[in-house]
């Protein structure tokens, strides 16, 4: 078992859990922790060399781009509907990016066996 891919895997699905979370509770606790689990898992995939690393980097990095800003609205304008909004599209960010994983993992299956 690759210990490094479980690791990256859990926090990329860590990410997008968290993010529905703060979907389902608007508060900026939730927020926050979907922004920092998404952080740590955009830095995870620096390391990675794989067939599709460059995709996984890239929705990490869209998603950090959606979240960041969304605690800021939050916090500092106060804008609950923008938060949500860009949340929204950093789930969808960690929903494509899981979409990859299992895509590279059938695709490294196959050329396993």
């Amino acid at each position: 078992m690759d210990w490094g891919k479980v690791v990256y895997v859990f926090f990329t699905l860590m990410s997008l859990t968290s993010t529905a979370a703060f979907l389902y509770d608007h508060t900026s606790i939730m927020l926050f922790i979907a922004a920092s689990l998404n952080l740590v898992s955009t830095i995870l995939k620096l390391g990675i060399r794989n067939l599709l690393a460059a995709e996984l980097l890239a929705a990490s990095l869209v998603a950090d781009i959606h979240l960041i800003p969304a605690f800021i609205y939050m916090e500092v304008v106060g804008n609950v509907g923008w938060a949500m909004s860009l949340t929204i599209g950093a789930m969808i960010a960690n929903i494509f990016a899981m979409i990859m994983l299992f895509i590279e993992s059938a695709k490294a299956k196959e050329n396993y066996e």
